[in-house]
Formats: structure tokens, C-alpha cells, sequence
């Protein structure tokens, strides 16, 4: 039987990755199947509507809240779940069924943490970076946290935003497979909005007590290092050296360099934005991100 959870996929021109994350959801995992639409201007809705999935629209005003608690706070799920998951993001066997037993079962948790596998040039990397988000939890037991962007980007989903949930988390092990099929263009373009994104976020934010009193141990030593040249170096040897991405050879040299590239680009953001005394970055024109 069909388990008492929504599968909530945001989208914008998703036809090259939504048909095969459509496929390994199936028609007997989840009671409800959504996909929320910015605006596609490819198949996305046609092949959605396909594979049985509901298609909801989403238009962004620039402001508080994004794509995902926009859809939390108005088509609140019927089912006691609910699973945020990207178009390329591939439900696995082993996967499924460890999810069928934690639902099905008697735990405690008001929601889980999710494991993904990570591909870089068509293949899966054996190490470089370890990916995992808060993406299921109870319907009511939270949402992703508030930041107000008055339009300093154009990201109209959320990003690196977690989920805050009162309660007991618990953790997920089986992989999701995530299987971005775009290319280093888009992967590039990509990582050029999250940084002017994430250089913002961590101006607004260094001064909120509030919100910083929530960052993980992770995030502290990550933000401990915004202002400083170390950043990405720092990034290059976790990755590389730390998190075993020399086991992939030359694909994970390069993928390593990408980071170093990435996080470099957040400190130098950050240095622009305060030489200029302003929390505002010019976006990327056109944005084709979710």
C-alpha cells in the first residue's frame, strides 16, 4: 500500500531529468505526488501530468516564502508526511524500502535526514563530498527557515535553507541517487547564483543571533571562514584529501578545483558587497534555476 507521504518535486524546465525521477517514484510509494512549476517554458507540465504527478504553479514576488513553504503554507499535504525531492534525484531500491520501514514503523522522529550519492562527468564519485539534507518530515512539524530577500537574488526556491524542526531527527542511510544530467555549464551557472546567494545570506545574517544560535557545527566552521582568502582552499583539501575525492582520480581533482572556485567566489562576493556597504549583488540574468 501506498505510504501515508507526499513526494514534492519543484521544478522549472525539468524535461531531461523529471521523467526518470518520475519512473523510480512509481505509483505505489506515495499517496501524493506534486510537482510545483515556475513557469516551464519546456514539457515539465505536460510530463508530469503524464506519469499521474498533480502540477501546481508557482509564481515568486521576490519575497519571504519561496518555492517550498510557499506549497507547505498553501496546498498543505493531506498525508502525515511529506518528501522534498529534486527532479534530478533518483529513488533507489534500497532506498524505498528502508523509507517503508521507517514510516510504517513506531519511531519517534519528526522527520528525516537524507544520504545522496554524488555524479560528476556521468559518473558516480567515490568520495569529494558528502551529501545529505533534512528533506522528509511530519507535515506541521516545521519549515525552512525565513529569510527575507526583498529580491537580492533570483533563486526562487530554497537553497541551502534547512528545515527547522521542534523534535526528534533521525537519518535515512540507503542512498538517493542524484544524477544531474545538465553538464558543467549549467553546474557552473548554477554555482554562480548560490554564491552571490550564499555571500548575502551570510551578510544579513552574521548579526542575527537568532538565527546563528540554529547553524550546525558544520555551518559555524563554514561561516567562521566567509571573510577569509581560506575558504576555498579549506574546501579544496575537505574535498580532495579529507573526504576522499583522490579516489576518483583526475574527475575528482576537478571536481575539487570547482569548489575551490565556488567558495572563492562567496569570499570574494562578500569582500564586493561590503567595499560597496550594500547586501546586494547583481543577479545572473535569466535565471534557469529551480
Amino acid at each position: 500500500m501506498a505510504l501515508d507521504l507526499t513526494i514534492a518535486i519543484p521544478v522549472r524546465n525539468e524535461e531531461q531529468n523529471l521523467p526518470k525521477c518520475l519512473k523510480a517514484i512509481g505509483s505505489d510509494l506515495a499517496r501524493h505526488v506534486v510537482v510545483i512549476d515556475s513557469g516551464s517554458t519546456d514539457r515539465t507540465a505536460e510530463i508530469a501530468r503524464f506519469y499521474g504527478a498533480e502540477v501546481v504553479d508557482f509564481v515568486w514576488d521576490g519575497k519571504f516564502p519561496k518555492k517550498r513553504n510557499w506549497y507547505l503554507r498553501n496546498y498543505t499535504p493531506a498525508t502525515k508526511w511529506v518528501m522534498f525531492l529534486d527532479a534530478d534525484e533518483i529513488l533507489t531500491e534500497a532506498f524505498k524500502t528502508e523509507l517503508r520501514e521507517k514510516l510504517e514503523g513506531n519511531s519517534d522522529c519528526l522527520g528525516y535526514w537524507l544520504r545522496y550519492t554524488v555524479y560528476f562527468l556521468g559518473k558516480q564519485n567515490k568520495g569529494g563530498y558528502f551529501l545529505h539534507k533534512l528533506a522528509l518530515f511530519q507535515v506541521g512539524a516545521g519549515e525552512y527557515e525565513r529569510i527575507d530577500e526583498d529580491q537580492w537574488s533570483r533563486l526562487d526556491m530554497e537553497i541551502h535553507e534547512h528545515p527547522v524542526i521542534e523534535g526528534k531527527v533521525g537519518m535515512i542511510r540507503s542512498k538517493i541517487d542524484h544524477q544531474d544530467i545538465r553538464g558543467i555549464n549549467y553546474y557552473v551557472t548554477k554555482h554562480n547564483e548560490y554564491s552571490s546567494w550564499e555571500a548575502a545570506r551570510f551578510l544579513k545574517l552574521k548579526n542575527d543571533s537568532k538565527a546563528t544560535g540554529r547553524w550546525s557545527w558544520k555551518q559555524r566552521l563554514k561561516y567562521g571562514l566567509m571573510r577569509t582568502p581560506w575558504l576555498g582552499p579549506a574546501y579544496f583539501l575537505g574535498s580532495f584529501v579529507l573526504m576522499g575525492g583522490f579516489r576518483d582520480g583526475t574527475r575528482g581533482f576537478a571536481f575539487s578545483i570547482l569548489k575551490l572556485a565556488y567558495f572563492t567566489q562567496i569570499y570574494l562576493k562578500i569582500r564586493e558587497l561590503e567595499s560597496a556597504g550594500s547586501a546586494e549583488i547583481k543577479p545572473v540574468e535569466k535565471s534557469h534555476l529551480v
